[in-house]
């Protein structure tokens, strides 16, 4: 089978207008994008944040599924997923149960933007040019944040973007490299093995694959030697142009680290045999079913 048959099918990591900081999102033309690009599945995963950055924004979630469910109608051939993407649930309990509660979401990503310095918070995507951190700290301090997540009271599914860093790497930095943080990086891996995650491959909309690649395509090698069993893919898009951007690359690579299409779940990569044909794959309509 040729990769070019191989190019992910649902985009599981997506914003629209109801993500505070994607002001060029559109849900409905995503939604036609998808349609135009053969891509069966889309999950509109909004941002739920508690940080500085988000200057006390907060997802409508109510509105939200009003949109979701005008585009259902509008698009019924285009499987549309609810979703959200929890910031650090872990240090706001309560802010995430609430969203959670409210949305009964098909899909719930977790993610570290910011990690803890000197008793401080810190934007990531915020480091600048000469960072009051070096990078070795700077590393710690994520993958703890990680740890506290996956270990955390907050249930979810997919581990997204993982070597978020890499991303706001700093110029005057040495290059990043994932070996350089292995241990780090293994620790995590095994933690979200263990508790049964789906790890996300992030392609940042399509960016530069030394920056925008996350996890790197080594880490993919180690997240499968790790007993990871299941990958998803994500371009992360705040608006449509960016829909499923990079993924045929990230195909490619995904595919070399020894992951190919689930036949039993829809969206997903597996590491693992599975008995199904495809004949038998399932749309799977609730979070129950895709994650068990």
């Amino acid at each position: 089978m040729e990769v070019l048959e191989l190019v992910p099918e649902a985009d599981l990591h997506v914003h629209s207008e109801w993500s505070w900081d994607a002001s060029e999102g559109a849900m409905e033309a995503t939604c036609r994008g998808a349609q135009e690009l053969g891509i069966r599945v889309v999950a509109f995963t909004e941002h739920a944040d508690y940080s500085k950055a988000c200057r006390g924004a907060r997802l409508e979630v109510e509105g939200y599924l009003e949109a979701v469910e005008a585009c259902r109608k509008s698009f019924p051939r285009l499987s549309i997923w609810t979703g959200v993407e929890l910031g650090e649930p872990h240090r706001h309990q309560k802010e995430a149960e609430d969203v959670l509660d409210r949305g009964q979401f098909d899909l719930v990503l977790g993610s570290v933007h910011t990690v803890v310095a000197g008793g401080a918070s810190v934007e990531i995507s915020e480091l600048g040019p000469e960072p009051a951190m070096d990078p070795d700290a700077l590393m710690q301090s994520y993958c703890d944040e990680l740890i506290q997540l996956i270990d955390g009271p907050i249930q979810f599914e997919v581990l997204a973007h993982l070597e978020y860093p890499r991303r706001y790497w700093p110029a005057g930095w040495p290059c990043y490299e994932s070996a350089d943080h292995w241990k780090l990086i293994q620790e995590v891996l095994a933690a979200a093995a263990h508790r049964g995650l789906v790890l996300e491959f992030n392609t940042t909309r399509g960016g530069t694959p030394t920056r925008s690649l996350c996890p790197s395509p080594e880490v993919l090698g180690w997240w499968r030697q790790s007993g990871g069993k299941a990958l998803s893919f994500g371009s992360d898009a705040h608006d449509p142009a960016k829909l499923a951007a990079g993924f045929k690359r990230a195909a490619e690579l995904a595919a070399q680290a020894g992951f190919k299409p689930s036949l039993a779940q829809v969206g997903m990569w597996s590491s693992q045999p599975e008995l199904p044909s495809p004949a038998d794959r399932r749309p799977l309509n609730t979070r129950s079913q895709r994650f068990r």
